[in-house]
């Protein structure tokens, strides 16, 4: 939260004030718990695959040619499973500076188009992901590496990620435009 001069901002939307809403978000709470649980599991066998890595080339003199490969896939697939999370928590980079600044209507109507366009952005990403899984799942395609493994995987977990943050971004905005006077002003 921020100060500013028409009081405290809270750029959180006002999901309790719609029962159906809050219901749907008690759902997309319960979901992005799970991934986060998982997505620290991912970060820490990347740690671990890329760990082993050095140590078997440097000490043991045996060539790796999967790591590399494989801790990437953990990394993206960390990054963009946990973004509906952090959506959830309005945790990415925001410019808080205008929020002090606008009137709380400005304000309100500044959110409403911010998740608009952002949930817009969103959604195509996830239709061109849902487009490039089907198409290396149908066509079987793999990496150009030696140990060529098949890109549906990391497809899958984009398609999954974009998904839920554009359906965390629908929430998000309907729950503005449903509670109208409360647009995330904690007056």
């Amino acid at each position: 939260m921020s100060g500013g001069a028409h009081g405290s901002f809270d750029p959180r939307p006002p999901i309790a004030a719609v029962p159906a809403i809050a219901a749907l978000d008690r759902a997309m709470q319960w979901v992005n718990r799970g991934l986060m649980a998982v997505c620290m599991l991912a970060l820490i066998a990347a740690a671990g695959i890329l760990t082993y890595s050095v140590m078997a080339r440097y000490f043991l003199k045996i060539p790796t040619d999967w790591q590399d490969e494989a801790a990437v896939f953990l990394l993206v697939g960390a990054t963009f499973v946990s973004g509906a999370y952090v959506q959830s928590q309005r945790g990415h980079i925001g410019i808080e500076a205008l929020s002090g600044l606008l009137p709380p209507a400005v304000n309100r109507l500044r959110l409403i188009l911010v998740d608009a366009a952002s949930s817009l952005f969103c959604l195509f990403f996830s239709w061109k992901s849902w487009a490039l899984l089907h198409e290396s799942w149908i066509e079987g395609q793999t990496t150009t590496s030696s140990w060529g493994p098949p890109l549906w995987i990391p497809y899958s977990l984009m398609t999954i990620g974009m998904s839920l943050v554009g359906i965390q971004l629908l929430l998000h905005l309907a729950a503005r435009l449903l509670a109208p006077g409360k647009g995330g002003n904690a007056a």
